[in-house]
């Protein structure tokens, strides 16, 4: 294929990806690993989500974030999905010494007094409505795309999760009682667990009754949008402060004209288990390794999502996300094998960079080769970005809702199948695969596509069903592999 043939191409399949939004997602009630908007379609969620999408972060007099340029990058990748974060405190990060900015905040600094970052004390009883203005508004602009946006409640990383020497969070936060006029404070600052009042707990009856209203208030902002999930807390809360926020919105939105899905993601620390997210009365969640390595060490994966994902077994809708995997890390290739298992694989892209420190002795984890992972060319973000929306460009030409996770079907082990119909197949080191045609009756066209050098071959003669087959991938990187069955002609 020429140049100018895979142009073509591109743009052929680009156009495949637009699909308006009809409704408010809802888990598939026929494959439930995958939400539906009511149009009977099963829906594939996947894209990059970057801090700043909805607060400003960053140095005091930096630039602001470019938010149509990062829906024009999205958008261009055909992404359909973001979280949209947020941080309670107003300045100062776990992860580094330099005096980070993050504004605007939910509620009004109105004083009387002086709060520790020099600014007017919050009133935890008024909101700041700019706040509420700028998340309704940026919603609105990512659904005029067909992008949906998890609306993250609450931050676990406004507490001193690292317990370094400085750059605690907590000092600065609004629910600090030096810094509100509320007389609201939290007994237990460290970070949330379930058996101390903590920040995230239902223990503290000041502090939860100021969440819920903040929650309420919210679901009020944009509940009538469609583009619209929540989420509860990055990596944070107490587990059953956590069910007690999903039953709250549930209850909230039962009363209301629309209804969206909740997510719960995982703690990481303190110990959390992906069973207690299974658990949980979320639509969605988004797992880790388990078990931890820092927490058990020594030991080897059993649920590995980070390499090896395991398959989806429809009872939650699975956001995979590379941010509680790796923190800043994921792979193309990561990518495809979540796909395969039935996940809907997010990228956690530091195409907005977190200032974290550029020194690799004082943080070892976000550098490769002397490279830094916190900036938004580091070489394996683009092919991940770009993986994300082939990915999703399959889930679109497939009858996705009738396709399952089935490794038994073929030799690599990753594979979604709607058996005798339709197969797609991920070849992570490229080489042969053995497939189970068994269960087809007549032929297979076959598309071989190559996402290293984003090539589509088509096979030239397809494959038959009714028995085993062996195939060999024409390029000796990655290849995915969708064979469709073939309709009889009668003559």
């Amino acid at each position: 294929m020429n140049e100018g043939s895979q142009t073509r191409e591109r743009a052929r399949r680009d156009s495949e990806m637009s699909t308006p939004l009809r409704g408010p997602l809802r888990v598939h009630p026929d494959n439930g690993r995958y939400f539906t908007d009511g149009s009977g379609r099963a829906i594939y969620l996947t894209g990059s989500h970057t801090w700043a999408n909805l607060q400003e972060i960053g140095l005091p007099g930096g630039p602001p974030f470019p938010y149509e340029e990062y829906l024009d990058l999205m958008q261009s990748y055909g992404h359909n999905f973001m979280r949209f974060w947020m941080f309670e405190q107003p300045e100062r990060a776990s992860w580094t010494d330099v005096r980070i900015i993050f504004a605007p905040l939910p509620w009004a600094r109105t004083g009387p007094g002086t709060a520790a970052d020099g600014k007017p004390r919050f009133d935890l009883d008024t909101f700041n409505e700019a706040y509420f203005a700028r998340m309704r508004e940026r919603i609105i602009q990512a659904g005029q795309r067909g992008i949906y946006c998890a609306v993250m409640l609450f931050q676990g990383w406004s507490l001193h999760k690292t317990r370094s020497g400085s750059g605690d969070p907590w000092p600065m936060h609004p629910f600090n009682g030096r810094n509100n006029v509320n007389g609201v404070d939290v007994p237990y600052t460290a970070v949330d667990d379930d058996k101390h009042p903590c920040l995230h707990s239902t223990l503290n009856p000041k502090v939860l009754v100021r969440q819920e209203a903040y929650v309420r208030k919210v679901i009020d902002t944009v509940n009538d949008l469609d583009n619209v999930l929540y989420e509860i807390i990055n990596e944070g809360g107490a587990t059953r402060w956590q069910y007690y926020m999903i039953d709250l919105i549930h209850e909230v939105e039962g009363g209301k004209a629309k209804q969206h899905p909740v997510g719960m993601t995982h703690r990481i620390s303190p110990k959390q288990f992906n069973s207690e997210l299974f658990a949980s009365p979320a639509e969605w969640v988004s797992p880790a390794m388990e078990p931890q390595d820092w927490m058990y060490p020594g030991t080897t994966y059993l649920e590995d999502y980070q390499n090896d994902p395991p398959v989806a077994d429809g009872r939650k809708v699975v956001i995979n996300d590379t941010d509680h995997l790796w923190g800043h890390g994921g792979n193309p290739k990561w990518v495809w094998k979540s796909f395969l298992r039935g996940h809907n694989p997010i990228f956690m892209d530091p195409w907005w960079p977190m200032y974290i420190e550029s020194d690799p002795e004082v943080t070892p984890w976000t550098f490769v080769g002397g490279i830094s992972k916190d900036q938004r060319d580091y070489p394996d973000w683009e092919p991940t970005r770009r993986a994300m929306g082939d990915t999703r460009r399959y889930a679109g030409r497939m009858n996705l809702v009738a396709m399952t996770p089935r490794p038994e079907l073929c030799s690599t082990r990753y594979c979604l199948a709607n058996p005798g119909e339709e197969y797609l197949v991920y070849l992570p080191k490229g080489g042969s695969v053995t497939l189970n045609l068994c269960g087809g009756k007549g032929e297979f066209a076959v598309e071989w596509f190559l996402p290293q050098i984003d090539r589509v071959c088509p096979g030239a003669h397809p494959l038959p069903g009714g028995d085993y087959v062996a195939t060999v991938a024409p390029y000796t990187g990655d290849a995915v592999l969708y064979l469709k069955r073939v309709e009889s002609r009668n003559c």
